[in-house]
């Protein structure tokens, strides 16, 4: 079977091409990727080459398909899989494989390290070893955008579960959140930012009792409060509060009388930023945890760090780097049981935009970039389908459902792009 994918050969160097896949063997499966929703660890990737830790050396010769938040369907099932997966089972995939026999060893993963597998595709071939590392995970829901995004979802999942404090007298520490503390997300209106207020608002089985999310844009906080509402959140027992950091004389002080003055429990930082980074160690409370999420380009990123409070105050930081497989299947269950992840989505695209799209990502405003692999279409922000709709009927009736979907994507315009993808 023909596929057409976007490879990586070097630094910036993707190229969109048609090639043949192999057979399939018996402990492979074919599958039909529908979407895949655009990260900037992805970025990274194309930027570094062979210089990042998942991609082969090779990669001038023999060319990975980059993208690793893709969803689908599949279509072959080799025999020794057929017991567990069927034909037309809708899937996501872990890409954290961890196995050792990946083509760069444990690091390998799909959409960074493997020739015939990667979220930028129409048909991929899952290798072995996804399956038997438990990675290969079935999609319940409606649509396939939502099981895309589970991936990044995920990653907040497991940052959230890895927060930890202290037991005093003991060396076993209490991980997860405090349960009725207060929490800040600094820098947090960003795409993961939105996916952790998301997860934040609809667990069950904890929750704080303050949240404070972030920002020095306005637009996106206000973007952030309207998805998100401080109403909602207070049916939740939540006590949310948006916060324009640009407007305090002296943030630290403010942000700080909003916790009553202790400080926050747990403090999960968005941005690569070193003041922000300043700003959470300053608020963290006493066995405060600070959770470094954001993942920095530069290998040397450093900012100061308050060690008087590591000794005596007990605070202290964690850094996670995406989610493990339960942090996915807790994304996929909340996701098929209602849970819409549609808030992070700003662009859609068809694979034509994928190149220009991952080369430029930082400088394209807006949250997550989602790309349907069988179409053509130039990356669009939702809040232009109606503009494009004075010439194309198309767009017209995408910014119609999308209206009546709070202006957000949604699984009927997804199922309407799909379905009238060659009007365009």
């Amino acid at each position: 079977m023909k596929t057409r994918a976007v490879r990586l050969y070097g630094k910036k160097d993707l190229r969109l091409e048609e090639f043949e896949l192999p057979a399939i063997n018996e402990n492979e499966i074919l599958a039909k990727v529908v979407c895949d929703s655009i990260c900037m660890s992805s970025y990274k990737a194309a930027s570094q080459g062979s210089d990042h830790k998942r991609v082969p050396d090779d990669c001038a010769t023999n060319p990975p398909i980059i993208g690793h938040e893709f969803a689908g369907e599949l279509v072959d099932v080799g025999a020794k899989w057929q017991g567990k997966f069927k034909v037309g089972d809708k899937f996501s995939i872990q890409p954290a494989i961890n196995f050792p026999g990946s083509p760069v060893g444990v690091l390998g993963a799909p959409g960074y390290s493997y020739s015939y597998i990667g979220g930028d595709a129409t048909y991929v071939i899952i290798p072995n070893e996804v399956m038997e590392a438990d990675c290969l995970l079935p999609f319940h829901g409606e649509g396939f955008y939502p099981a895309s995004l589970s991936e990044p979802l995920s990653c907040v999942i497991g940052a959230i579960h890895a927060n930890y404090h202290t037991n005093p007298g003991s060396y076993i520490h209490k991980m997860e959140i405090v349960d009725g503390g207060k929490m800040a997300l600094l820098a947090g209106v960003g795409p993961m930012g939105l996916a952790a207020i998301n997860y934040v608002l609809h667990r069950e089985d904890r929750k704080p009792s303050l949240l404070v999310v972030t920002d020095i844009d306005q637009t996106r906080l206000d973007r952030a409060a309207g998805l998100y509402t401080v109403e909602f959140a207070a049916s939740r027992g939540i006590d949310l509060q948006y916060i324009n950091t640009s407007k305090f004389a002296n943030a630290i002080e403010s942000l700080k009388a909003i916790s009553g003055g202790e400080g926050y429990n747990d403090i999960f930082v968005f941005a690569p930023v070193a003041p922000v980074i300043e700003q959470a160690d300053a608020l963290l409370a006493f066995d405060g945890c600070l959770n470094f999420f954001a993942g920095p380009s530069d290998p040397n990123f450093k900012a100061p760090l308050n060690f008087y409070n590591v000794h005596y105050a007990y605070t202290h930081v964690v850094g996670t780097s995406g989610g493990n497989t339960d942090d996915m299947k807790e994304a996929l269950q909340l996701m098929s049981a209602g849970l819409d992840p549609a808030g992070l989505v700003t662009h859609i695209g068809g694979i034509n935009a994928v190149i220009e799209t991952t080369l430029h990502l930082p400088e394209i405003p807006g949250g997550k970039k989602l790309i349907y692999n069988h179409i053509e279409m130039p990356l669009t922000p939702i809040a232009e389908f109606a503009q494009k709709g004075l010439t194309n009927p198309v767009y017209a009736r995408l910014a119609e459902i999308c209206d009546n979907h709070k202006g957000l994507w949604s699984t009927e315009a997804e199922a309407y792009l799909l379905e009238n993808a060659d009007k365009l």
